[in-house]
């Protein structure tokens, strides 16, 4: 009788350690997204900024055509 009271508390024990570190790493991963969610990345950029891709005017270049400039250009 004694040794199965102990076996029972033994088990609330390891079910209250799992759902603690259950519920902390919820609310961690809540955060995290929470924080990269508030997180502006196409926000017009500040201070000496430059435009990394400008197309010509007139030129379209088709899939294919740029295809090859990246193979070509390693870029």
């Amino acid at each position: 009788m004694r040794s199965w009271l102990q076996a029972v508390i033994q088990t609330l024990k390891v079910f209250i350690l799992f759902m603690g570190c259950t519920l902390l790493f919820y609310y961690g991963i809540l955060w995290v997204s929470q924080e990269y969610e508030s997180y502006h990345r196409y926000d017009e950029p500040e201070g000496k900024a430059v435009k990394v891709f400008q197309s010509e005017e007139g030129h379209v270049s088709s899939f294919f055509e740029r295809l090859r400039f990246f193979y070509q250009e390693g870029e």
